[in-house]
Parts: C-alpha cells; sequence; structure tokens
C-alpha cells in the first residue's frame, strides 16, 4: 500500500483563540466551519507575552469535540510567539527572554496536548551566519528537555533582512549539533521557500528531494501553504491568496495531492480578503481541484 493511501490528506487554516470565542472550543468550531480537518492556533498573542491561563482554555471539552468530529489533536499545530529570537547572539538579555518564553510555551502546548510547537529560526541581526546558528542550538539545547511530547517545527524562513533559516543547510546544521535532535524538525512555508529561492512553482518534487537529502523526509513535520506575491528568490514574504500569486493554483494543489506530503498537517495562512476570512472558499477550492476566482479585487495583485 502506498503512503497516499496510507495517510489521508490534512488540510486546514490559521484560526483564532479568544475569550468571546471560549478559547479552544472557538477554534475548533472556526476550523470546522472553514472545512478543515487540521488547523493551527497561537496560545496567546503573538506579539506580547500575555496569556491566558491554560485551565480557562476549555482543554476537556475542547478534546471531547475533537473526538466528536473526528479530528486527531496530533494533527494539530501551535505557532510560536514572533517575539521569541534563538538566533539573537548579541543581545544576551532578548536571547535569554526567547529562552523563558519558549520554555513556557512547550509547557502550555503539552497542557493542551499538541504536539507540534512552530517556531521562527528568528535574525542574527546582522552577526554572522555561523554564529546566530550556534546561538540557535544553544537555545534549543536549553530548551528541550529529554521525555518532552512538544516536538519544534523551525519555520523555513524567506530571506528578509537577517533571517536564518532560509536554505535546508541551516537546519542540517542546527539538527545536528542538537542533545535531543529528536525533538526539532521543519515546517516548511511555500511562500517563504519560493521567495528563499526554491522552485516550489515548477518542481516542488525537487524540493523535496533536495530537503530530504539533506535534512531527512521526516524531520518535515507541518507544512504552510500559501501563494506568494512575489517572484522567486525576491527574499520579500508577503503571502498572497490560493492562485492569486506567483506560485499559482495548480503548483499549490500539487502540493497538497504530493503522496509523500500525506499525513503531514498542511495549513493556510493567505492574507483574509476584505475582512473576511478566506479559509473556506481556499479549502473547497483545493479539494474540489478547481480554481474559481472568489476574489476577483485581488486580480490587480497578480
Amino acid at each position: 500500500m502506498s503512503l497516499a493511501e496510507n495517510k489521508k490528506l490534512l488540510l486546514g487554516c490559521h484560526v483564532s483563540m479568544n475569550k468571546p470565542g471560549k478559547y479552544l472550543l472557538g477554534s475548533l468550531q472556526e476550523a470546522l466551519d472553514c472545512g478543515a480537518n487540521t488547523f493551527m492556533i497561537f496560545t496567546g498573542a503573538p506579539q506580547n507575552t500575555r496569556r491566558t491561563p491554560v485551565e480557562e482554555l476549555n482543554i476537556s471539552e475542547f478534546r471531547e469535540k475533537m473526538t466528536e468530529n473526528n479530528i486527531d489533536i496530533n494533527d494539530l499545530i501551535v505557532h510560536g510567539p514572533y517575539t521569541i529570537n534563538l538566533a539573537n547572539s548579541l543581545k544576551p538579555e532578548t536571547f535569554e527572554f526567547g529562552v523563558r518564553l519558549l520554555k513556557e510555551e512547550i509547557n502550555r502546548v503539552e497542557a493542551i496536548g499538541i504536539k507540534t510547537l512552530v517556531l521562527h529560526p528568528g535574525s542574527s541581526l546582522g552577526a554572522p551566519i555561523e554564529q546566530a546558528l550556534n546561538q540557535l542550538v544553544k537555545g534549543l539545547n536549553e530548551v528541550i528537555k529529554p521525555g518532552q511530547n512538544v516536538k519544534i517545527a523551525l519555520e523555513t524562513m524567506a530571506g528578509k533582512g537577517n533571517e536564518v533559516g532560509t536554505k535546508f543547510e541551516d537546519f542540517k546544521y542546527i539538527i545536528d549539533r542538537l542533545k535531543y535532535p529528536e525533538f526539532v524538525g521543519v515546517c516548511f512555508d511555500t511562500c517563504h521557500l519560493n521567495d528563499a529561492g526554491y522552485n516550489v512553482k515548477n518542481d516542488f518534487n525537487s524540493v523535496i528531494e533536495e530537503f530530504d537529502k539533506i535534512v531527512g523526509l521526516d524531520k518535515l513535520l507541518a507544512v504552510h501553504l500559501n501563494d506568494s506575491l512575489n517572484e522567486s528568490g525576491s527574499r520579500k514574504d508577503r503571502h498572497a491568496n490560493i492562485g492569486y500569486g506567483k506560485i499559482g493554483f495548480d503548483s499549490l494543489l500539487s502540493i497538497t495531492e504530493n503522496p509523500r506530503l500525506q499525513g503531514i498537517p498542511i495549513v493556510l495562512e493567505t492574507p483574509w480578503v476584505n475582512d473576511q476570512n478566506p479559509y473556506k472558499t481556499e479549502i473547497a477550492m483545493l479539494k474540489e481541484k478547481k480554481f474559481k476566482d472568489n476574489f476577483p479585487e485581488l486580480n490587480n495583485e497578480k
């Protein structure tokens, strides 16, 4: 039996988690309303450290509702705060803040019961790339404990500014130097890969093959499925809605259908359109395997 026959397509989106929606219960309902069978959340505002106590997140009810709706909690993703920069070797206080916050975030994710935490590798702030990568390794080694239930998925980045994690070689360098490499993997972002120069549009199979050769496909824990407003190699990082960017609908559809990605959570992070969530429409298009011009106002951005 092939991998595609053995595992199902996990397709979902980034959803909110807030008090009016009863936190995790609202997140689940939003995902279901979009036709998703996986989803990604922040456990709090991504730009600050304010966090609702886990006791108030309705975890038990959430797990019950997940079971009722045939969604496996192991297929969900949490995105770590943007404020964490473990690659920062120039400001010790900022690095230590990131270490403390990531430890707290792992505890929150474990309390919820989700297994995958996506994290931006961070910025070198102009320091030599090897110095930044070594600092990231140092931070991960301080954070990760043997026996933890959460894996960290370092996200592929577009290369704007001084971002690290723009090449597969970066991830190999990091993983090879960890005390507990079994707890760290990678999250593909199709927009970021495109903008970093990988041929996502025309030859995604070669991208997978290169990743498998350098890092290992077993390390691919999640995928962010986004179109890009910019050409390959632009190093810009501007997400576009599915079919309205330079990657295009057919190429992104083929990624969801790739047998080597079956069973790996694929989530949309595309921009809202006229203050409206686009995910229900985009997920439906991908399931139906046909592009529909549902957002004609976006055509002038293509």
